[in-house]
């Protein structure tokens, strides 16, 4: 199998499914004669023509609206908010229209909203944030956040063929830090699935996006020590495969999630409050998180180096449960 970036993986999802199903077009800000804020649509406007990839103006709300408006139409629109943090423009008609219609109105609103999330790129606190938590709250919405490029691809590609609107949050830090192995053969990562990337037996880490890399790194510098640590990779935060989650907290009995996303009320508390409810007979130490602080992000690169979580901090968490 071919190894290719994070990036190309979703550049190659979209060009695939465009290819497969005439009803698929991408609409957003500079997406077309630019090529993206980041070229992953680069040459998409030549091979599909403007008509399958719009170039908008600088309005979520209107974005989403006209992907919103076409789904309801029988189309497959596949939305880009250049960053996550400006997807709060577009927040009325997410948890409003699209995530309520099918339970309304019985018709489905089959669209895919984009949104390159996280830090690490010095980009400030109005380009850096990590929202997957407002939206992973409403009932009616599907939220994922891959971690690999494997797992970009397939999930992208599950996303434009779901009749959900799916929220996709893919992390700017990993487009070109990040490779692995894709098949060339069509294939797709079912939302709502978790994948254990990493086995062990003394702890359990439960993470998901760019966290996975920092956590994976964490367990290789532990295994050195002699403990092992399994890495749980949710992919998905909705639906949540609660069964892969609890059968690696029974396994281990002691817990850490990591996440990049602020602390209070993120996916985290939610993900403690599942391990607390359904596995606590299993534990044999205090679930801890790993997480951004409840600040804005830096610009700074040192205090947004301080501020992001990372394989450092995971380590000496996971020293400390592991001595409990």
């Amino acid at each position: 199998m071919p190894e290719i970036t994070y990036l190309q993986a979703i550049s190659d999802a979209l060009w695939e499914e465009m290819e497969r199903d005439e009803n698929v077009f991408l609409l957003g800000e500079d997406i077309g004669a630019y090529g993206g804020a980041f070229k992953v649509t680069k040459g998409f406007q030549e091979r599909f023509g403007p008509k399958r990839v719009l170039d908008m103006p600088m309005a979520e709300s209107a974005i989403v609206g006209a992907a919103i408006g076409s789904a309801l139409m029988g189309m497959r629109p596949v939305a880009e908010m250049q960053f996550a943090d400006f997807i709060s423009c577009a927040f009325d008609l997410l948890v409003n229209f699209a995530a309520t219609n099918h339970y309304r109105w019985g018709s489905p609103v089959p669209i895919v909203v984009r949104a390159p999330a996280g830090g690490g790129l010095r980009a400030g606190p109005f380009h850096s944030q990590n929202p997957e938590a407002w939206f992973a709250h409403v009932p009616g919405l599907k939220v994922v956040a891959p971690a690999t490029s494997y797992d970009a691809k397939g999930l992208l590609k599950a996303a434009i063929r779901d009749d959900n609107p799916v929220i996709y949050f893919e992390n700017k830090y990993l487009y070109r830090h990040v490779k692995g192995e894709v098949p060339e053969d069509d294939y797709m990562v079912p939302i709502g699935i978790a994948d254990v990337k990493r086995e062990g037996n003394d702890l359990t880490v439960i993470t998901y996006g760019a966290m996975v890399q920092e956590s994976l790194a964490a367990a290789e510098t532990l295994a050195d020590e002699g403990v092992e640590v399994e890495v749980v990779d949710v992919r998905t935060l909705k639906p949540l495969d609660e069964e892969t989650i609890l059968n690696s907290a029974r396994k281990t009995g002691k817990i850490a999630i990591v996440h990049e996303a602020y602390r209070s009320y993120g996916a985290g508390g939610e993900l403690a409050a599942l391990i607390y409810e359904d596995a606590f007979e299993w534990l044999d130490g205090p679930l801890v998180r790993v997480t951004a602080p409840d600040t804005p992000v830096p610009y700074s690169p040192t205090l947004e180096d301080a501020f992001r979580p990372n394989a450092e901090k995971i380590v000496e968490a996971l020293r400390d449960l592991a001595t409990y």
